[in-house]
């Protein structure tokens, strides 16, 4: 008999996972906020920190659709961002 094993993960621990984009190979860093349906329960967005900061120093955050996120691993979420950035 074989048992599935479901993982469920809270939004803190997503939180403090970090961000790899497997298209380019690169750290992203760690996911600042989620845009939540309220309605459906379930994860419409995540915002990454942006790299460039602006010329007043106010950061601009890269929103990516959640259907961008391929794996959640134990310590790090893999994103594919070709699809979203063409």
């Amino acid at each position: 008999m074989e048992m599935e094993m479901e993982i469920t993960n809270s939004l803190n621990n997503l939180k403090n996972m970090e961000v790899i984009d497997i298209s380019k190979g690169e750290k992203i860093g760690f996911i600042r906020d989620f845009k939540i349906d309220c309605d459906d329960y379930k994860i419409i967005s995540i915002i990454l920190p942006s790299v460039k900061i602006s010329w007043f120093g106010k950061n601009d955050d890269l929103e990516l659709p959640w259907s961008c996120v391929k794996k959640i691993g134990v310590d790090i979420i893999l994103i594919d961002t070709r699809e979203f950035l063409e």
